[in-house]
């Protein structure tokens, strides 16, 4: 177990785990906007029957929200640990120099040296996401729909109202915004992470990890407003 535990810890395998942590928090990012996309209906049904048949699985959906929950908490305990140990190698006068993008052909960027800022406020985000809409209003306070003749709870009309609120709109477009600069360092990162290191192809992650953080940033951000202007169901 000592051994294994060493393992883990070690240079090698703290990499490897940040990288494996983060390219399985990117397939869950791109099957949750996926999902959040048929918000853009504007009857309701399709994402209320999306969320159903979430909460239909029961507990299998509770072991994976636990997995879910393993994997953000430990993709930002590595990266934390990561960054201290970056920091400790560098030299004593140079610990305190600002950091800022380097410009090309440099991989430094805004998003490299931000990456523990803007991790901390996507997990404080994550904690209010789940407070206002997986442990939000239920049926109980009148957020009931009916599916199949059953009822269940109407989330939909939760977003709606959620979103008619302005500061609620600019907070959640602001941390859209702050994933994308996440996305625009990690997801290359995570490749570079695992090993996949190459002159020919690290270009092409590199431009693809861009692509991928600007079309989830603009995904997530574009239906706060959306809904917003388009005023309540």
């Amino acid at each position: 177990m000592r051994r294994f535990s060493s393992l883990v810890w070690s240079s090698v395998g703290k990499k490897i785990l940040t990288g494996i942590t983060g390219l399985a928090l990117c397939l869950f990012i791109i099957e949750h906007l996926t999902g959040n996309l048929l918000l853009l209906h504007s009857d309701g049904e399709p994402f209320n029957k999306y969320a159903h048949t979430l909460h239909s699985l029961g507990e299998i959906l509770i072991v994976l929200e636990l997995g879910l929950a393993a994997v953000f908490i430990g993709h930002m305990i590595v990266g934390v640990r990561i960054a201290m140990d970056k920091e400790k190698s560098r030299p004593r006068e140079m610990r305190y120099y600002r950091t800022a993008n380097a410009g090309k052909p440099s991989r430094k960027t805004w998003g490299s040296v931000s990456m523990i800022v803007t991790g901390i406020v996507l997990f404080i985000f994550l904690i209010i996401h789940l407070k206002m809409f997986r442990f939000g209003p239920g049926i109980e306070q009148g957020y009931v729909t009916q599916i199949d003749g059953k009822p269940a709870v109407d989330l939909y009309r939760l977003v709606d109202e959620s979103f008619q609120n302005i500061w609620v709109v600019i907070g959640y477009v602001a941390v859209m915004l702050l994933l994308g600069l996440h996305l625009s360092h990690g997801f290359w990162s995570a490749f570079q992470s695992l090993g996949v290191n190459h002159p020919r192809y690290t270009p092409v992650i590199y431009t693809v990890g861009i692509v991928f953080a600007v079309v989830m940033a603009v995904g997530f951000l574009f239906l706060p407003i959306w809904i917003y202007f388009r005023g309540g169901a």
